[in-house]
């Protein structure tokens, strides 16, 4: 049962570019709208999406979730939305940032640049920056459009309006496209939007989803359930060897044997395609079941195997097999023979 279940979650993570495009497809099935900048307005329309994606695009089949909030926090009606909230919460506690990673059109497309050829760089000395993006969530969603009212009495949904770059990109470019009336009307607000727009782009060619990890607040909101959420990452503790790699191949800078439910993690899989030990899965379940590892090796070492196994009588002996050692693997070990850099699947 086990090594169908660990099989099934390599299959999931391995399809995971199709699962994000067919995401994208399903958020966004009115192509025909686009040419001539209509607007989808039927019924579905008054559903939240899980990803991040614009109302305003004419191909949307329905309504993105912050613009959701914001319009409940802003408006003269509603001090409170059950149905929104109610909605959001859900789906973090059912998924967690599983939908950053697999559902959400913008982070696929963060994705998709970042496969352009250039010179990568490493976020993990950028940490700090992961929490602007919550106090983008408490500001700009929650707080500016309740407390400050414009003339009309309502509150500006201050992140769609002033910060959102998928609303540029789904939004105002197609509408500006197709309408006159609309590119007369564009003006600093845009340029400014723009200009973030451009900045997304340029840095997600050099950084691995940088709007996802700094500035996104819905990845703030599901992330605050990534700890509860039914689907978790599980790492088998008898198989683990320690070996460091699934730490290595981590484009969110995070370390599932330390933390597998770390608020950064968006359960895109590398870790699991990339573990040679075949210790790290997909786990769906209402009791916690993952194995917290510290680490098993000594400290500072990264890479060191751990072959020690406790057997049945309580003793715990050094393995034989352990022969030699070579940069990061030890070749004689039966756990981690395989654990070279050439075989490390990303994709």
């Amino acid at each position: 049962m086990v090594s169908k279940k660990r099989s099934l979650s390599g299959r999931i993570s391995s399809a995971r570019i199709w699962l994000q495009a067919a995401a994208t497809f399903f958020s966004n099935p009115f192509l025909t709208n686009m040419p001539v900048g209509r607007l989808y307005t039927g019924g579905l329309k008054k559903v939240c999406l899980p990803g991040l994606n614009c109302y305003s695009c004419p191909a949307a089949s329905g309504a993105c979730p912050i613009g959701a909030m914001q319009a409940v926090s802003g408006s003269s009606r509603f001090s409170f939305s059950f149905y929104v909230t109610g909605l959001l919460v859900l789906m973090g506690v059912f998924l967690g940032r599983f939908i950053c990673g697999f559902l959400c059109p913008f982070g696929w497309f963060q994705e998709l640049l970042h496969k352009v050829p250039s010179k990568k760089l490493s976020t993990e000395k950028l940490k700090p920056l992961r929490y602007f993006k919550y106090v983008i969530l408490l500001a700009a969603v929650f707080l500016l459009p309740a407390v400050i009212a414009n003339a009309a009495g309502l509150g500006d949904p201050y992140f769609c309006k002033y910060i959102c770059p998928q609303g540029v990109l789904e939004g105002a470019v197609p509408l500006a496209l197709t309408d006159s009336s609309i590119r007369a009307a564009l003006g600093r607000l845009f340029t400014w939007k723009a200009s973030i727009l451009l900045m997304v782009i340029i840095l997600s060619i050099i950084f691995y989803r940088p709007f996802c990890k700094w500035l996104c607040p819905l990845g703030a909101f599901y992330a605050l359930f990534n700890r509860i959420s039914l689907l978790s990452i599980n790492v088998d503790k008898d198989k683990c060897v320690s070996c460091g790699i699934c730490a290595d191949v981590c484009d969110m800078d995070v370390d599932v044997t330390k933390a597998p439910d770390h608020n950064e993690c968006i359960r895109c899989g590398v870790c699991i395609r990339n573990c040679p030990a075949d210790a790290i899965s997909y786990r769906y379940s209402l009791k916690p079941g993952h194995d917290n590892l510290q680490a098993q090796t000594s400290k500072g070492n990264k890479y060191k195997c751990s072959s020690t196994r406790t057997q049945k009588g309580g003793n715990t002996n050094e393995n034989p097999k352990i022969t030699d050692r070579d940069d990061d693997t030890h070749h004689g070990c039966m756990h981690c023979s395989m654990l070279k850099r050439r075989h490390i699947r990303r994709l």
